[in-house]
């Protein structure tokens, strides 16, 4: 049985040219976690979106997820029922909740109240690929090289392409397909 594939959107929500969301119209065996709202960060209730959208889905999963869904993963990795079934999961471009984001993004105070903080450094209890960006305004490189490292994820460098979003000039991304490929066939699932 091939997996299928979990969108987990990041705090921004779905956005109708991210590639998360042209992902999901491209696949056949596809979730998304519902919108949550872009000004509700509770961070326990993303994470019980995850809980109840992976308990809807049969068989295995692969997670998909970007920038604040990467820490909703790891906030929901070790509570979570289902985690025994990811066979892997795509972590794009995780912010740096650990200091302070530009201007026009959650304050840490904010990130501290919705239950964000601390964001979680042990080991993930499924495979996992950090994808990381040379030039991402929400991480410094070496910060999210040791995220991965903490979390036990192996890492592909993208290279200079921003926050993997549409502001940096992103809409498809078709390298993505390919991580998902990997991370499903090398789990020994097929992938269709």
């Amino acid at each position: 049985m091939s997996p299928t594939v979990l969108i987990v959107p990041g705090l921004r929500d779905h956005v109708q040219a991210h590639w998360q969301t042209l992902l999901a119209a491209q696949l056949t065996k596809v979730h998304t976690v519902p919108p949550m709202g872009r000004e509700d960060l509770d961070c326990a209730k993303r994470v019980q979106a995850i809980e109840a959208a992976m308990a809807a889905i049969d068989g295995p999963v692969v997670l998909v997820a970007h920038s604040g869904g990467c820490v909703m993963v790891a906030h929901w990795a070790h509570t979570s029922q289902h985690a025994h079934r990811v066979v892997g999961a795509l972590l794009a471009t995780p912010p740096d909740f650990d200091q302070a984001m530009p201007e026009g993004y959650p304050t840490l105070a904010t990130l501290q109240a919705g239950g964000w903080l601390p964001v979680p450094r042990q080991p993930l209890p499924f495979r996992s690929l950090v994808a990381t960006s040379d030039n991402d305004p929400l991480a410094a490189h070496e910060r999210v090289l040791q995220l991965a490292r903490d979390w036990g994820s192996e890492t592909v460098d993208l290279g200079a392409v921003g926050h993997l979003n549409p502001a940096s000039g992103f809409g498809e991304w078709p390298m993505g397909i390919t991580l998902i490929q990997q991370l499903s066939t090398d789990g020994g699932y097929p992938y269709t």
